[in-house]
């Protein structure tokens, strides 16, 4: 009896500890990876997420700013041939037609511009080739500008030549206050005009992005795809939002049904909407890049350390548990803190213990260097600016004064286009060498975007802003360059809270001030205001 028991309790297989400890570091080691890629694969897309949609955002308010004041320098224009036109005689047609091409050409804002009588007939009309002169209009947008009497914005409509077009007018009063008809610019949307002209060539970025412009009926007025213009788009959420008059950003999905990232802003003196976009696959895409770079770096080291605990585990138990909580300590925090190691007396144990932190550290500095490659820009070393609008927004919700300067090198594109992309880069590099090298120690300088830079200068003065403005500009002006030819820059400077309260009315006041200074004749430094 005891020898059948004996042998079927010999016979009853058992796992050795050597084996459960090879099993539970395998699981450990396996778990901690997981963990740790997951939690970066998280934190790497919230901040994704955060930042595509505050970029998209500060675009579309950006450019919905641009389109107002287009449209109240179009208006402005209308206004001002009216008064001009009020004191004329509107038979006298050739006098009509100077008046009209000097203004179509000397501003290109319209494609067509033209002269309706109080009696709805086309007195003239710029360029002659739209043939409407000596008729009477025919489109209700032209017949409800005659009757309202006041300024007049259409909606997208086909005019009488067949073009999908949006109509402006300004009405004509002669001094006596009689009512003498109108002025009136046409827009063609589905050719050349204004709006593309400012914003189409910057308009499809190679990752997807791109933007559209809506009426304040929600129908595409401006579209990298010319054969959405003039189409109802009234179903997307983005588009929804904008026409109620709201500012903000949203996940999307477009007409076919692909899935975008988008950033939209009213436009308040006509009632457009911009909406910026960007597909939701980009940002997958980056993670995705993230992971496999973690991988790159972690999985070699992880396998190196799963072997050698498998072997110390096998030979040294109780070492091998204390490592295996050690292990455990780390969970899905995205910062890895490495505890104090104690060294064991058995050399294998100490051996597989400095093997660990050896390779948690290695994947710490892995760590770093993304987060250190996300907030700098590659070609020149400066910060980028997902870092600049993160310490503009810090310093002024501490309600840190600070000055703010926008440089912009002047004539870029003619040096890419002369000498080619990489001489581009060349002078990019060079500045921001000029740049590093002209501030203090504590000054934040960045890239912006393409060949503009700006810099953070905490508790500056304006003079002292305007001072080391003119500095990085004659530094530029005078210092030998790349390619031996005068470069030159212009720059804007604005000051917080002398000139703004919040972080973007301070950039549109330095960006407008950098604005002035290339409208001014280039090669130099503006104060804003």
């Amino acid at each position: 009896m005891f020898g059948l028991y004996g042998n079927g309790f010999a016979k009853k297989k058992k796992i050795s500890l050597a084996t459960l400890l090879t099993g539970l570091v395998s699981l450990s080691v396996a778990f901690t990876l997981t963990i740790l890629l997951f939690a970066s694969y998280q934190s790497n897309k919230k901040s994704l997420f955060e930042t595509t949609f505050a970029l998209n955002y500060s675009a579309a308010i950006k450019m919905s700013h641009s389109i107002d004041s287009l449209f109240k320098s179009m208006r402005s224009g209308l206004a001002h041939a009216s008064a001009r036109m009020a004191t004329g005689d509107l038979s006298d047609v050739k006098e009509m037609r100077k008046q009209l091409e000097t203004l179509r050409l000397g501003s290109h804002y319209f494609n067509s511009i033209a002269v309706v009588d109080e009696t709805g007939l086309i007195r003239s009309v710029d360029p002659p080739s739209v043939g409407t002169a000596g008729t009477y209009i025919a489109t209700e947008a032209s017949k409800e500008a005659l009757a309202l009497r006041k300024p007049y914005l259409s909606k997208p409509y086909t005019s009488a030549t067949g073009r999908l077009i949006v109509f402006m007018s300004e009405p004509i009063f002669d001094k006596d206050g009689r009512y003498r008809g109108f002025i009136g610019g046409s827009l063609y949307l589905q050719e050349d005009n204004i709006v593309n002209m400012m914003f189409g060539m910057h308009n499809r970025n190679s990752d997807g992005s791109y933007f559209y412009i809506v009426s304040s009926n929600g129908h595409v007025l401006f579209h990298p795809d010319k054969s959405r213009i003039g189409t109802d788009s009234t179903a997307n959420q983005a588009v929804q939002n904008v026409l109620r008059g709201q500012n903000g950003y949203d996940q999307v999905v477009n007409a076919q049904g692909a899935v975008f990232l988008a950033g939209y802003s009213l436009v308040p003196e006509n009632g457009w909407g911009v909406v910026v976009q960007s597909p939701v696959g980009v940002v997958y895409g980056q993670l995705n890049r993230n992971i496999r770079t973690i991988l790159v770096y972690a999985l070699a080291p992880f396998v190196l350390l799963l072997i050698a605990a498998i072997w110390v585990a096998r030979r040294l138990a109780g070492p091998f548990v204390a490592l295996a909580r050690m292990a455990g300590k780390f969970g899905g925090s995205g910062k890895i803190v490495l505890p104090d190691i104690k060294r064991h007396w058995n050399w294998e144990a100490d051996l597989l213990t400095r093997t660990i932190t050896m390779a948690l550290s290695d994947l710490q500095k892995q760590t770093e260097q993304l987060t250190h490659a996300a907030m700098t820009d590659s070609l020149t070393g400066l910060m980028n600016r997902r870092t600049f609008e993160s310490v503009m927004k810090q310093w002024t919700e501490m309600r840190q004064p600070f000055a703010l300067i926008v440089m912009d090198i002047d004539r870029f594109k003619s040096i890419n286009d002369t000498y080619g992309h990489q001489a581009g880069d060349e002078v990019l590099s060079h500045l921001a060498r000029i740049l590093a090298s002209s501030v203090r120690s504590n000054d934040v300088c960045c890239r912006y975007g393409g060949e503009e830079f700006v810099a953070l200068l905490p508790l500056a003065t304006v003079p002292d802003a305007w001072n080391m403005a003119e500095r990085v500009r004659t530094a530029v002006e005078t210092r030998e360059n790349p390619l031996g030819i005068p470069i030159t820059v212009s720059l804007g400077i604005a000051h917080y809270p002398t000139h703004a309260q919040s972080a973007e009315t301070l950039f549109q006041r330095a960006d407008h001030a950098l604005y002035q200074a290339k409208e001014s004749g280039k090669n130099k430094s503006i104060v804003a205001g």
